[in-house]
């Protein structure tokens, strides 16, 4: 059982690792580095976004790794994501050239919409008077036609409740491959998983430890007794069965360190699993969503409230 997660099977035929690193508020400066360690502790999947700022870093890195042998470009699979500012259907492109440009690749192995909010192009921040009506399936075609030219060799969402997900289905010619959503043991999306599930659209988890490192999340994923209880029984860490819970769900996890010895600490998720009457425990977990995308919420933005950005998953 526990050897056949390395990787998820795509609705495109591809294989998605099933660990990746995540990069997000992984400054400058130490980015590179984990990127590099996590290649080589074995790590074959990058999720990057070009809102983070480190595209550029991670790939001077990637070039050195591949420029070294110590990895060929078809043997990891990178992630990045279209901001919100780009979502007018002729400022697509530009924004995966760019990001192109700054990773020093060819093509993507992932190309996601990051959230389904526009945002006036050239803005930052998200002062109320940025954010635009969107309309998600003239970005979607968009995207498709770089799925078409295999500059994106698969393209998703991200951040999409199951509504919107379903609205986009009904749209799409290429379904999205992908939606990458805050997923951990205390934000378990069920209801979102078992909708991706029954329309091949794989569920990736960004946040999968809970977002211990962000200073403006009150995050105690990793504190709960439950975690900590099985984590004791296992011989393991309460991060290890959080991630590896996820793998046992069906989906990636992104778990983001710039600290060699956690990077190395998160991989050990393979040759061990977690027992059934272990796992049921986990429904008994409180649920609650720590990224809420407040920013996103406005009386004068398409989205009035959290019940609309989430569409009643809050």
């Amino acid at each position: 059982m526990a050897e056949e997660s390395r990787f998820f099977e795509l609705n495109t035929g591809a294989k998605i690792p099933s660990v990746g690193l995540g990069t997000w508020q992984s400054d400058p400066g130490l980015v590179g580095n984990a990127v590099e360690a996590a290649v080589k502790i074995g790590y074959r999947h990058i999720d990057c976004a070009q809102i983070y700022g480190n595209e550029k870093e991670i790939g001077l890195v990637l070039k050195k790794l591949f420029d070294d042998g110590v990895v060929k470009r078809e043997e990891i699979f990178i992630t990045s994501k279209l901001w919100c500012t780009y979502h007018d259907p002729q400022d697509v492109a530009d924004a995966l050239n760019r990001t192109l440009q700054d990773l020093q690749l060819d093509y993507v192995d992932l190309y996601l919409i990051h959230w389904p909010v526009s945002l006036k192009k050239g803005s930052t921040g998200f002062k109320p008077e940025n954010i635009l009506p969107t309309d998600i399936p003239s970005t979607w075609k968009a995207m498709e036609a770089l799925f078409d030219v295999g500059k994106a060799r698969a393209i998703g969402v991200s951040n999409f409740s199951t509504k919107k997900l379903a609205d986009l289905l009904e749209v799409a010619r290429v379904p999205p491959a992908v939606n990458q959503v805050e997923c951990h043991p205390s934000w378990q999306q069920t209801v979102l998983r078992d909708f991706c599930k029954s329309k091949g659209v794989h569920l990736s988890g960004y946040s999968p430890l809970g977002s211990p490192g962000t200073t403006w999340l009150k995050s105690d994923v990793l504190k709960n007794p439950i975690l900590a209880t099985v984590a004791e029984k296992l011989g393991k860490t309460p991060a290890q069965v959080a991630l590896r819970w996820g793998l046992q769900m069906g989906q990636s996890v992104l778990p983001k360190s710039t600290h060699e010895d956690r990077i190395k600490q998160n991989f050990g998720v393979f040759s061990w699993s977690i027992p059934d009457d272990m796992l049921s425990k986990f429904s008994e977990i409180e649920q609650g969503r720590l990224v809420r995308g407040m920013s996103f919420v406005h009386e004068t933005s398409p989205y009035k409230t959290l019940e609309q950005l989430w569409d009643g998953e809050i």
